[in-house]
């Protein structure tokens, strides 16, 4: 399975936002306690066990936020 992360760049940190998931979103001071969030997020709402493999590819940068690809079997 594989589905968009956005991480959004604000004044105060970074939003991670993953739009397939409603409600499934997080904020930290850094982009990469941001994306490790998320992840942790995602794992919780598809039921995916801490035993399974998560990629987080960036996919693109666009103006004020990146895109995440993540893949794991599901």
């Amino acid at each position: 399975m594989v589905i968009d992360l956005i991480i959004k760049h604000d004044d105060d940190g970074f939003t991670a936002e993953v739009p397939s998931l409603k409600g499934c979103e997080s904020w930290a001071h850094t982009e990469d306690e941001a994306i490790d969030k998320a992840v942790e997020l995602v794992r919780y709402y598809v039921r995916l066990p801490d035993s399974e493999k998560m990629l987080v590819d960036r996919a693109r940068k666009l103006q004020d936020r990146t895109v995440y690809k993540l893949v794991f079997n599901k």
